[in-house]
């Protein structure tokens, strides 16, 4: 699963990777947790533009009676996203990108768990696949969002048997695209990232707490 993620990259660089027509108003974080505002990049529904968002991170599905479904919605299965009832509609038809720069796992050790960053091999920011939805029940709106995840690679796996789904620049125009309505299409991009372009450390147990937000979450551990 991913659980905890990082965005660091400044305004100007998330404009450049993404197209985006202005630099968004995104500040650095350290150890962003589900339920949190997280900073998206999806088409709009109504301009077919792409744009800069904020989905609070745990998805809402439109027929949900109880938003607090979301805190249990923060992946979704590559594998089943398309049949599952929670996913299939916002795999169908509203894709986002989510961006980021390194993302947690938590190694199983005989002194417990022990967390790892985990990221591209030159730091640079990527973006996982994510799916997003409108929840809105008298007059009370919802704008969430899900990871996707599928099989670690050579590099998370001896870490976590799970890996977000990260997302070539070259593939963010076919993800985010109102064309293509999910199924077969998409699975090809629904695969572990290559493990030579990435590379992981361990960090202080402090990113357990999601109340530290600051640079010794993201620091290497001596």
């Amino acid at each position: 699963m991913c659980g905890r993620f990082a965005l660091r990259a400044s305004p100007e660089q998330l404009a450049e990777l993404f197209d985006l027509p202005e630099a968004p108003p995104a500040a650095p974080r350290y150890n962003i947790a589900p339920t949190q505002p997280v900073f998206s990049v999806r088409t709009n529904p109504h301009t077919g533009v792409r744009e800069a968002t904020f989905f609070t991170w745990g998805l809402v599905p439109s027929w949900a009676d109880d938003p607090s479904i979301g805190s249990r919605m923060i992946n979704a299965r590559a594998e089943t996203v398309a049949e599952k009832p929670s996913f299939r509609a916002a795999y169908k038809y509203r894709r986002c990108l989510i961006p980021t720069d390194s993302f947690y796992e938590w190694q199983k050790t005989k002194e417990g768990k022990q967390p790892h960053l985990i990221g591209m091999a030159d730091g640079a920011p990527f973006a996982f696949a994510g799916l997003w939805e409108h929840w809105e029940r008298n007059g009370s709106v919802i704008e969430s969002c899900t990871i996707l995840t599928t099989d670690a690679n050579e590099l998370v796996s001896p870490i976590h048997n799970r890996m977000p789904v990260i997302l070539d620049p070259a593939d963010f125009d076919e993800w985010l695209s109102p064309k293509i309505q999910g199924g077969d299409k998409l699975r090809h991009l629904l695969r572990p990232f290559p493990k030579e372009r990435m590379k992981a450390y361990p960090v202080s147990t402090l990113v357990n707490n999601p109340r530290n937000e600051d640079p010794s979450c993201v620091a290497p551990l001596n």
